[in-house]
């Protein structure tokens, strides 16, 4: 399986995991709390420096962007359809800037180095008797360790419809990308199940 995690020696790969998660939801409130477009444009630029200090090839770096930015870019364009180019310009600066922090900040950790801390951030819920925070670790670690990994079969099925001279539709690529996707599923469950590490509920 890929990793988003580059290995690196950067200022953001020397800060521990918990100061940039923390980081992370910081940033998130503060770019919400203001509309000037002067220190959401610093925010990007920032975020951008940070994202090219991770250690990317630069067409690596922006492949990885793409999809989200893409998004982005969708919000932004229905804002300006339907409001000034300035209201407009405020969330697709504070999207990039959150989009830019968030894959610096995975780039930056390790799988493991995550899960670790969430579950460490999650262990006071244990109290409420409603959460296990080894499952709520596991659980997140995983979805970071597919994505990638889902983005890739994506572009290798839309390869082989090309190849076989088939047009590419997203209707005919999500059924087999869906299957292949819970058969992985499954394969990491039992994996997990044989291992017994989610045994504490029986």
């Amino acid at each position: 399986m890929q990793s988003l995690y580059v290995e690196g020696n950067s200022v953001m790969h020397r800060l521990s995991p918990r100061l940039k998660l923390v980081s992370l939801a910081a940033l998130s409130v503060v770019l919400f709390i203001t509309d000037n477009l002067a220190p959401l444009s610093i925010a990007v630029l920032l975020t951008a420096v940070l994202y090219g200090m991770v250690g990317l090839p630069f067409a690596d770096a922006l492949r990885r962007l793409r999809p989200i930015f893409l998004t982005i870019a969708v919000v932004a364009l229905f804002n300006l359809i339907f409001n000034p180019w300035h209201e407009a310009l405020v969330p697709l600066l504070r999207l990039t800037a959150l989009m830019l922090f968030a894959a610096t900040v995975t780039a930056t950790t390790s799988i493991t180095a995550f899960i670790d801390e969430v579950t460490a951030l999650a262990r006071p819920l244990e109290r409420t008797g409603w959460v296990q925070a080894d499952d709520i670790g596991l659980a997140l670690g995983l979805v970071l360790r597919f994505v990638p990994e889902i983005v890739t079969r994506y572009q290798a099925i839309r390869e082989a419809h090309r190849a076989r001279g088939l047009k590419v539709r997203p209707t005919s690529l999500l059924a087999p990308l869906i299957i292949l996707t819970l058969k992985d599923a499954d394969n990491i469950a039992a994996a997990i199940d044989a291992r017994g590490i989610r045994r504490h509920g029986s």
